[in-house]
Order: structure tokens, then C-alpha cells, then sequence
């Protein structure tokens, strides 16, 4: 098969768009020929991550297609099933955090970026009737991530006030439509003026540019959640922001992952602080629910052909991007 495989070098000098050996199915899995793959930002840490003493990989952790063959023991699916992949591996009820073995497809185990892959069994979800093949292909780790965020880790509901700085990716333009969904005020930051307007389009209450004095564009109100996925830019600006008693989740830290912070005003303020990452499958489940019920479907910036993956990973890297990048298997 083709696949998008690292090896023999970290970063992306080690990537390339080549032959890849043919997986078949062990006891109680399927394989699944791919429509869809999704491009996330976990894959730009995944290029540093994997190491050139390691076996090569298939990247990619999200996707969809049709299963065409499955192992023993296989039950509940069949071939000619139309599906998504749940990304996590061993994480199937909601829990306060993943139980021990819990991993992404996509490192360590091989992802999506092929033309086929094997997975568990447990791991094929029907494909949701009321999304695109571009749509579920790509919806699962940003719509996994964002559901729990929200629901699970800050508990959002009507009538709540929620800060998202640095709107523009997969997870940050569904958590936007979520929110909204679930009736609460939301404000997002951006650097970029199509961004802010984009997310206006989306339902946000007020969009403004990241740079701005944010008590000022916020006219002194505080929030009752801040989302905080850009890292140390941002995190005293954002737990700045937060009413005495708030939340601030944070699930990335892709501006700086060390963060300087002053202790007595954080338990003066009474303020809580939550971490994020991915979610169970039990949420995702809930989640497909949830979007389906509310109409919420991911943003679609731009689709790729697997070939064309450096112009891909160019766009993500410099967070060019408004929703999710994607990549056309067949």
C-alpha cells in the first residue's frame, strides 16, 4: 500500500510518501481501507517524538473509511461497514484521567496516513449518516478533545461565560461551536482578522485580536471558564481574565510549555485549574450524539492529497488554518 511514513530521521526530514507494507488483521481486529485522514497538531510533536532508532510509522491519528476485512473472534462488525476510528487505544468508559496502557493511534501504534490500517475491533465506530466522508474523516480527535473539555473537565452550561483564545484549529472551532450549542456567551482571540471574523460567522459573541489589552476588550467582565490550548503566550493573560472561583482547562501548549505563575493570587482567587487530553470512548460516543443533535459539524479548511503532505504540514505548522486540514486517501 502508500503511506505517509517517518523514518530513519526525526522532524520532517524523516517523512515521505512511499510503499508500506500491507497490514493484515490479528484476533478481534478489522482492517479498514481509508477514505479520509485527519491532520492534527499532535502530529508536528509526533516528527520529534518518534525517533530514527525506532521502527518506521505510519503516521496519523485520525480517519475514516470501510472495513474490508476483519480477524477472529470479530463481532458487531462486518466487511462493507462504513466507519470512523476512535483514536484512543484502551480508554473505553469516561474516568477522571486514562487508565494505565491507554495510547493514540498514530504513535506508537500505526495511524492513518495509508491506504489501510488495522485496528481493534472496538475501535470501528458506525460512520454518522449526517456527516461527509470529509467530515467524519477528520472529526474525531478535535471533537473528542473539545467535548471533553467542555462537558467532562469545566462542566459548561447555559448562561456561562467561556474565553477560547486562539481560535482557528480543529479543536478550537468545534469547542466555539459546542459552547454555543450548550447556551453559553463565548469570546475567542485571534492574531488574525479573518480568523475573528470567521468565528463571528460562527457564533462567537466577540472575537478580538490576541494582542489587544484583553480586560479592555472583555469591558472588565470576568470569565467563568478560560480554554487554554496556546500555552506560555498566553496563560497569565488567560488566568487573568478568570472570575474569583473560575475554571481555566488547559489541553496544549503550543506557544511554550512551561509557564511562570503567581501562587497566592491563584489560591487567593480560589481558582481551579484542569487538564485535558483526548477523551474515552464512551465520550466519543456522546460527543457524535451531541453535534449530531445540535447540528454542529467540523470546519473543513483544506483538503490534500497524501503526496502532497509537506504543503499540509507547512499550513498546520504555521497555524494557518481555520478548522481542520484532511488528506484524500482515495
Amino acid at each position: 500500500m502508500k503511506a505517509l511514513v517517518h523514518a530513519g530521521k526525526t522532524g520532517m526530514e524523516g517523512l515521505a510518501y512511499r510503499d508500506f507494507e500491507k497490514p493484515e488483521p490479528g484476533a478481534g481486529e478489522v482492517r479498514v481501507k481509508l477514505k479520509i485522514a485527519g491532520l492534527n497538531h499532535r502530529e508536528l510533536i509526533i516528527l520529534e517524538r518518534h525517533k530514527e532508532t525506532e521502527p518506521p510509522l505510519v503516521m496519523g491519528s485520525d480517519g475514516a473509511g470501510v472495513i474490508d476485512a476483519i480477524g477472529e473472534g470479530v463481532a458487531g462488525v462486518k466487511a462493507g461497514d462504513e466507519v470512523i476510528i476512535n483514536p484512543g487505544v484502551g480508554w473505553k468508559e469516561k474516568s477522571d484521567a486514562p487508565p494505565p496502557g491507554f495510547d493514540i493511534i498514530g504513535h506508537p501504534f500505526q495511524g492513518t496516513f495509508g491506504e489501510y490500517i488495522v485496528i481493534p475491533a472496538e475501535n470501528a465506530l458506525p460512520k454518522p449518516s449526517f456527516l461527509t466522508w470529509e467530515e467524519a474523516g477528520v472529526v474525531a480527535v478535535a471533537g473528542l478533545t473539545a467535548y471533553r473539555v467542555l462537558f467532562t473537565r469545566a462542566k459548561i452550561g447555559e448562561g456561562m461565560k467561556i474565553l477560547i483564545p486562539g481560535i482557528g484549529g480543529g479543536v478550537a472551532t468545534l469547542m466555539l461551536q459546542m459552547a454555543k450549542a450548550a447556551g453559553a456567551t463565548v469570546y475567542v482571540t485571534s492574531r488574525s482578522e479573518e480568523k475573528c471574523k470567521s468565528a463571528l460567522d460562527l457564533g462567537a459573541d466577540k472575537a478580538f485580536n490576541s494582542d489587544n489589552d484583553w480586560a479592555e476588550e472583555l469591558g472588565g467582565e470576568k470569565m467563568d471558564v478560560v480554554i487554554e490550548s496556546v500555552g506560555a503566550a498566553t496563560f497569565n493573560k488567560s488566568l487573568s481574565q478568570l472570575r474569583p472561583g473560575g475554571t481555566i482547562v488547559t489541553f496544549g501548549a503550543s506557544a511554550g510549555d512551561v509557564v511562570d505563575f503567581n501562587l497566592r493570587s491563584f489560591f487567593y482567587g480560589q481558582y481551579n485549574l484542569l487538564g485535558s487530553t483526548l477523551g474515552s470512548g464512551e465520550e466519543l460516543g456522546e460527543m457524535l450524539k451531541f453535534i449530531e443533535r445540535h447540528g454542529v459539524r467540523p470546519v473543513i479548511d483544506r483538503m490534500f492529497a497524501l503526496e502532497e503532505y509537506k504543503e499540509a504540514f507547512d499550513r498546520i505548522e504555521k497555524a494557518e488554518q481555520l478548522g481542520k486540514i484532511g488528506f484524500i486517501i482515495e
